[in-house]
C-alpha cells in the first residue's frame, strides 16, 4: 500500500499539540533552508533542538547534539533535513526516543525510514515543509 499522508486537519492537530522539534541536518549557516525553516517555526513558539554530529555548541541560542538519542528531554516532532537514503538511521533515532512524529522535508521521502517509525508508533509525514504547513494551517499561531 502506497504511503499517504495525514490529512490537513491531522497535521494541523500535530502542529498544535507540539512544542518540542528536534531538527536533524540543521545547519549553523544562516543562508541554509535549515536554518531559516528552524528560525521561522522558533519565532512561531516552538523550541528547536538542532542535531548535527559536525557543530559543536548552540545553533539559533540552543544546545547542539550529534544525534537524537543524546537529547535529554522528550522531543514531539522530528524534523529531517537529510538526503532521502539517509533517513532510515533517523527513523531508528525517532523510535528509539518515542518521538510522536517523523516529519521529513519538502523532497525528502523513504518507505523504508516510513514503516520503521510508524511501526514504532511515530505519525509519519514526509515530502513536506514543517514551516509552509504550520503558515497555512496556523497563520496566527498555535
Amino acid at each position: 500500500m502506497a504511503f499517504e499522508n495525514p490529512t490537513r486537519e491531522r497535521i494541523k492537530e500535530i502542529l498544535k499539540s507540539s512544542n518540542t522539534i528536534a531538527v536533524v541536518g540543521l545547519s549553523d549557516k544562516p543562508d541554509r533552508v535549515s536554518y531559516m525553516v528552524s528560525e521561522a517555526m522558533q519565532k512561531k513558539g516552538y523550541r528547536i533542538i538542532p542535531v548535527n554530529p559536525t557543530v559543536q555548541g548552540t545553533i539559533l541560542g540552543e544546545t547542539c547534539y550529534a544525534s537524537l538519542t543524546d537529547i535529554p528531554e522528550p522531543v514531539d516532532i522530528v524534523n529531517v533535513f537529510r538526503r532521502s537514503e539517509q533517513t532510515v538511521p533517523v527513523a531508528e533515532e525517532a523510535a528509539a526516543i518515542k518521538a510522536k512524529v517523523l516529519w521529513l522535508q519538502l523532497g525528502i521521502s523513504n518507505d523504508e525510514a516510513a514503516r520503521i517509525a510508524a511501526d514504532a508508533g511515530l505519525e509519519v509525514i514526509m515530502d513536506r515543509c514543517i514551516k509552509v504547513e504550520d503558515s497555512i494551517l496556523l497563520p496566527g499561531g498555535k
